[in-house]
């Protein structure tokens, strides 16, 4: 018997945990569910990545009434995914900020992700009614942009491709603190199904080069502490590493997905299947590592039925 497609089967709402990471920054974070930033600067909030729905993102600001009566006047998305994204309406944020490339991916393939996630998430989906539609930034950057919350500085970058095409980081210079989005993750699958595996590792040096005292992640805990920052660094490149170097041995002799599929799970299950939504990553993973490897650069579209048949050939 198959498993349960995707994360349907996972239905129990998660433990929320507010973390500071440094003066005025906290990680909002949930068991393996996806994390949002926040940034209190002198006279205004940041909050990084906006939930999959309303719902979901008010609890991100019930929170942060809990710490700061200031507004919320900037939302950063670090990339186009849906569980990322759609929760922004929420925030009334005069700013939404994403790379220039992320716009271009919601434009792309906005609606067939938003679709594929549905699919994919349907706890985090309850609420779904209030979604007022895709959401496009009202500010876009190239390489790197400053905000300026009072005196408090805030540089956002794009420091190359990584668990997408756009992927955005948020670095706050003041407390050596950085939000990495999906890029990062603690004890938890990184998804690749939009990635580049041959450009993430160096994205990841680029990260490292910063030296950050904290970081909140894409999923899994606060990262505080150097020690903590380098464990998780170096844990992501080896989960990259580990799926990409089977499936690439695979493709390069003119093996099937099938073939790349069992090779992939013999290096990664020994490591890695205790970490959360393994299982769910895992089909998406090895169609991901095994189009790369045969010089698919740009990822093909996700959409609801092309989740199941992958699901179906590979998880069935």
């Amino acid at each position: 018997m198959g498993r349960t497609f995707a994360s349907t089967g996972d239905l129990t709402e998660k433990r929320i945990s507010f973390t500071e990471i440094g003066p005025g920054l906290y990680a909002f974070t949930a068991e393996g569910d996806p994390n949002s930033g926040v940034i209190i600067g002198d006279d205004a909030v940041m909050v990084v990545e906006a939930q999959a729905t309303p719902r979901l993102a008010r609890k991100v600001i019930d929170c942060i009434r809990e710490v700061t009566d200031k507004p919320i006047t900037h939302l950063v998305l670090t990339h186009h995914h849906a569980v990322r994204v759609l929760g922004a309406s929420a925030y009334g944020a005069r700013e939404v900020i994403m790379s220039e490339r992320t716009r271009a991916m919601v434009a792309e393939r906005g609606a067939e992700d938003w679709a594929s996630e549905f699919g994919r998430f349907p706890r985090l989906f309850r609420g779904h009614e209030e979604i007022p539609g895709l959401t496009w930034p009202t500010t876009t950057f190239g390489d790197r942009m400053t905000v300026y919350l009072g005196r408090r500085r805030v540089e956002i970058r794009h420091l190359g491709r990584a668990h997408t095409a756009g992927d955005a980081v948020v670095w706050v210079p003041d407390a050596d603190v950085m939000f990495t989005g999906d890029i990062v993750e603690d004890r938890s699958a990184c998804y690749c199904g939009d990635g580049h595996f041959g450009d993430w590792p160096a994205t990841l040096d680029r990260i490292a080069a910063f030296e950050p005292a904290a970081i909140a992640p894409g999923r899994g805990e606060a990262l505080v502490g150097r020690e903590a920052v380098g464990r998780a660094l170096a844990s992501t490149a080896d989960f990259l590493a580990s799926t990409f170097r089977p499936a690439a041995r695979v493709a390069a002799r003119g093996g099937s997905l099938r073939q790349a599929w069992e090779a992939v799970r013999a290096e990664c299950d020994p490591k890695f299947a205790g970490y959360a939504i393994y299982e769910h990553c895992l089909p998406f993973n090895v169609s991901r590592a095994y189009d790369e490897a045969l010089g698919i650069d740009t990822p093909r579209i996700w959409t609801a039925a092309r989740d199941r048949e992958v699901w179906e050939a590979l998880q069935g």
